[in-house]
């Protein structure tokens, strides 16, 4: 496949799918250090228990950088449990905090500062912290053109025949930024459609009547 028909069946996967759909609006969050956390404890999850787990954070008064950091583990477990994994994710979340703190002084406008792949090495030092989770924090709370790559990108790129099986991560992440232009907005959406796409019809039993991409060859 040459290059430009891979950029031709990239942008007709994006139209199919944003006609259907339209501005999805995602990442939910009224703040970058709630877009963090729910990144944080999405992992295996799905958002509906991370919204209640965040809600629970609110109502603490703890859905700030510095009051986070100042909780305990177990006070921050006792509000994530609907996530999942709670005492595992509470330590990530901590994680995070200990390097904000020591990294920028516990401020998120000095990190998101950082030029993007250097930031994202460092993101990546945390513990707890994979490339699905540092670039969903950079490209949604920082504002950053860095394509996020999911479990439903994937199925979606190998069942159109795009990828194969053995692609990783950064192989099929370098696919997008390769071939689109590195736009923080085209990469939001499309990422947001996938997420719409692999929810509603490309589950791991596709559903192909009805589905916006049922024209293309699959």
């Amino acid at each position: 496949m040459i290059e430009t028909e891979l950029q031709g069946k990239l942008y007709s996967i994006y139209e199919a799918m944003n006609m259907t759909w339209g501005d999805l609006k995602w990442w939910p969050g009224e703040t970058p250090f709630e877009i963090i956390v729910g990144a944080i404890l999405t992992q295996n999850t799905n958002w509906k228990n991370v919204q209640i787990a965040i809600d629970r954070i609110k109502k603490a008064g703890l859905l700030d950088p510095i009051n986070m950091y100042d909780a305990s583990d177990g006070v921050i477990a006792g509000l994530i449990k609907p996530a999942g994994y709670y005492n595992v994710k509470a330590r990530r979340l901590k994680a995070f905090l200990d390097f904000l703190r020591v990294r920028y002084g516990g401020d998120l406008n000095n990190m998101f500062r950082e030029e993007l792949w250097t930031l994202r090495h460092k993101l990546l030092s945390v513990s707890g912290i994979g490339m699905e989770t540092a670039d969903s924090i950079l490209l949604y709370a920082g504002g950053k053109p860095i394509f996020v790559v999911d479990a439903y990108t994937r199925r979606i790129l190998e069942r159109h025949h795009i990828v194969n099986p053995n692609s990783n991560y950064s192989e099929i992440q370098s696919l997008f930024m390769s071939n689109l232009p590195n736009l923080t907005s085209l990469f939001n959406q499309y990422h947001a459609l996938f997420v719409e796409m692999g929810k509603r019809f490309c589950k791991t039993k596709s559903i192909c009547n009805g589905c916006p991409l049922e024209h293309l060859p699959c």
